[in-house]
Formats: C-alpha cells, sequence, structure tokens
C-alpha cells in the first residue's frame, strides 16, 4: 500500500535541511533501492527555496510507514514542524499501473 508523507519544515530552519541532506538523500537513495521509496521531492516557498518534503512510499501498513518516516535523517534532526501520513492511491501517470 502506498503512504504520503507530506512534511511541512519549521520556519527559519533551511540550515537544518541543507547541513542533513546528504544522509537524508542517502536514506532516500537505500529506500529506492529496497524498492520502497515511490517518489520523493520538496515543497518550494514563494523564493524557490525548500519549505517542506513530499515522500511516497510503499508499505505494509499504515505503522510500517510511520516506521520509515521516523527514521528519515530529517525527521531525526528536527526540521519538520509537521508530518502527515496519508494512505494515497496513485491513479493517473503511475509508471506500474
Amino acid at each position: 500500500m502506498l503512504f504520503a508523507f507530506v512534511c511541512k519544515d519549521k520556519p527559519g530552519h533551511l540550515n537544518v535541511r541543507m547541513e542533513t541532506r546528504p544522509e537524508h538523500v542517502e536514506h532516500l537513495n537505500k529506500l529506492n533501492t529496497d524498492g520502497i521509496l515511490k517518489m520523493a521531492g520538496p515543497f518550494l516557498d514563494a523564493d524557490g527555496k525548500p519549505c517542506g518534503s513530499l515522500i511516497v512510499v510503499n508499505a505494509a501498513n499504515i505503522d510500517a510507514a510511520k516506521s520509515i518516516a521516523d527514521s528519515d535523517p530529517y525527521t531525526k534532526a528536527g526540521l519538520f514542524e509537521s508530518v502527515e501520513i496519508k494512505a494515497f492511491n496513485w491513479v493517473f501517470n503511475n509508471p506500474e499501473a
């Protein structure tokens, strides 16, 4: 089942995002290699700077999805003000459909 993580950065934490980015990208690359990551990328503010993230993963259930979200280096670094986890049905332009 797919789950979307809608993550909102804490205000004034762009430095945390940039400092933690290499570990975050490494984490996402591993999820991708393991077939868990379906898509990911940052939300951008009016100035084009990252202000959050959208991550879609394949997980057995909401608890497994929460575990994946909790293991993200951005989460561990305290970057996010909030992380909303929602079941997701990828209908249009799903390459696996």
